[in-house]
């Protein structure tokens, strides 16, 4: 997604007021967003912690600040800065994590950004947007743009086949219709079932649902969306994510306070940060059964 995110900022660079600040990132792909903002494009170096600080007084001065990292390096490494500079100021910093999840697969742990989102929802104001295809990318840069809130950006790879349409970028998508259980996909891993789950006999191909947009508070989950839980009572979550702080935990809730009980739910999560071996973001996904493979298998009980 970061060359799709490149050109959709020299979109936004039109905007005298956008700045954008990299933390010694983004060589060899964001040298046109370099060359059309000038001044406005500021290499913090290997200084997060002083980025997001930065970030923020630009903010308060009334600019329209971008932060852009790696995602762990921008998230966790200045998350006092982000607490106390930004949420608490309500400052419309925009955070944008590159390789977000397994996506730095052989480079092990501290690459990897499995945390983010339930880390920074914790925080007041925040919001965060997750990408799951590569066209996504304009719709979600002028949502992030122009929420007016503090938001995380955790871009990935979201490809899709040869061919294949989905609906425009919205919080809430339908990217499949069947007549099975109803599975709901964070961010790209959607665009990795597509294929397979659409060539399912229709009787038992799942009703899939893609969520780019957290919280719950500020994206409810759709009536059709509802209807289909009531009748169905069987859900499945897919995230690359861990359990704890991750959407499966907060759309149960949700439900709960909805009064809607399911007879059937299974949650797909980032289950380790360390493994014995690490290799692709696709062996760290099946070594957390987020392929598609243990989807498929896992229907079976459904």
């Amino acid at each position: 997604m970061r060359d799709q995110f490149c050109s959709a900022m020299l979109e936004q660079a039109k905007d005298p007021k956008t700045v954008f600040l990299t933390g010694d990132l983004g060589f060899m792909a964001l040298e046109p967003l370099a060359n059309t903002l000038g001044d406005r494009f500021i290499n913090c170096g290997v200084a997060e912690q002083n980025l997001i600080s930065v970030a923020a007084g630009m903010a308060k001065a009334g600019l329209r600040p971008w932060a852009y990292s790696i995602a762990p390096f921008v998230y966790a490494r200045p998350f006092e800065q982000i607490r106390n500079d930004i949420a608490f100021n309500n400052l419309p910093v925009k955070i944008v994590g590159n390789g977000g999840g397994y996506a730095y697969g052989v480079m092990g742990p501290s690459h990897h950004a499995i945390e983010d989102y339930g880390v920074l929802l914790t925080l007041p104001n925040f919001c965060a947007c997750v990408p799951a295809f590569d066209i996504d990318i304009d719709g979600a840069i002028d949502w992030v743009a122009h929420n007016g809130r503090p938001t995380y950006l955790r871009l990935g790879k979201g490809p899709l086949p040869s061919g294949v349409e989905v609906p425009q970028f919205a919080g809430w998508r339908q990217i499949i219709q069947g007549g099975g259980p109803v599975l709901v996909a964070i961010g790209p891993l959607a665009a990795t079932y597509y294929s397979d789950l659409q060539a399912m006999p229709e009787n038992i191909r799942p009703q899939v649902w893609v969520v780019s947009i957290l919280p719950l508070d500020l994206n409810p989950p759709p009536d059709n969306f509802i209807a289909q839980i009531r009748l169905s009572q069987s859900l499945l979550v897919a995230e690359e994510h861990v359990e704890r702080g991750g959407f499966g935990w907060e759309l149960i809730m949700t439900l709960q306070k909805m009064n809607i009980n399911l007879a059937k739910f299974k949650h797909f999560y980032a289950r380790k940060h360390m493994y014995d071996e690490y290799g692709s973001q696709d062996l760290l996904r099946q070594k957390s059964f987020l392929d598609v493979a243990s989807i498929i298998s896992s229907l079976k009980d459904f």
